[in-house]
């Protein structure tokens, strides 16, 4: 298993005047990563390129690109435009709404590795067989929407795919949504809503994990608490907190303190 971590988590698009800031501040606090999505209306690549101005050790993270919305050529493009350091660079990637996810991953996988060449690919995966694909194939593996107990189950569909490949675990990220505060709870709630009927795949997730709205996460009244669930995530490689805070830097860079390795 790797090295255990924390990394922290944003929306794609987090204005830079915020994004710079916070990810200086949480390598200062000692965050393995930094992370970002990726959405249609913004791009996690240029958050990542925010981040990388004044946080120069700290891994960068963007997950996950979907494929079925996103050429990988452009996307090598964009990297090399806004000059993102390779060596420190986390690559997720997804099917996004294919009709057959695992097939589309398996049968694009080797003209990736062309495309990004060194970069570590991360594949997003929820399901048994895709975790297995993942292990068997990828240099990481982006967990989302899973309980601790959930991520443990699906670590060891990882390990299955490594094994019958003959090779070492690779790194299990996962975001885990996190919210700190009075108003911790309604916060997780609202995110979970949305994602829970943002698409197919995701109701499927969902019914799998067969658990009550808001309780996918951590949501706690304090630091103390909040650091307690978020260590009972120890399937993961690195716990990626996802800040659900107000998008300027003193209420992220205060979830970050509160949340922080």
């Amino acid at each position: 298993m790797a090295e255990r971590s924390r990394g922290f988590g944003v929306a794609a698009g987090l204005d830079s005047e915020i994004a710079t800031p916070l990810a200086a501040r949480c390598q200062e606090l000692g965050y393995g990563s930094i992370w970002s999505n990726n959405t249609p209306m913004a791009s996690g690549l240029e958050t990542l390129a925010a981040f990388a101005e004044d946080a120069g050790e700290i891994d960068l993270g963007v997950a996950v690109i979907a494929l079925d919305k996103n050429d990988p050529k452009e996307v090598a493009a964009k990297i090399d435009e806004l000059g993102l350091p390779r060596e420190r660079l986390w690559l997720g990637i997804g099917s996004g709404f294919s009709k057959k996810p695992l097939s589309t991953m398996r049968e694009q996988l080797p003209e990736l590795r062309e495309i990004f060449g060194d970069i570590r690919l991360m594949l997003a995966a929820m399901g048994p067989k895709m975790c297995e694909f993942a292990g068997a194939e990828f240099d990481g593996v982006c967990f989302n929407w899973m309980t601790a107990d959930f991520a443990r189950d699906a670590r060891k569909h990882v390990e299955k795919g490594a094994s019958g490949a003959g090779r070492e675990t690779p790194t299990i990220m996962g975001y885990v949504r996190t919210a700190i505060g009075d108003d911790a709870q309604p916060r997780l709630a609202k995110e979970e809503t949305f994602y829970r009927e943002l698409h197919h795949g995701y109701k499927k997730h969902f019914d799998r994990l067969d658990e009550e709205v808001g309780t996918v996460g951590v949501a706690e009244p304090d630091a103390p608490a909040a650091q307690s669930q978020l260590d009972d995530f120890e399937a993961l490689d690195i716990t990626a907190v996802r800040g659900l805070a107000s998008a300027n830097l003193e209420a992220m860079s205060t979830l970050a303190e509160q949340a922080g390795p």
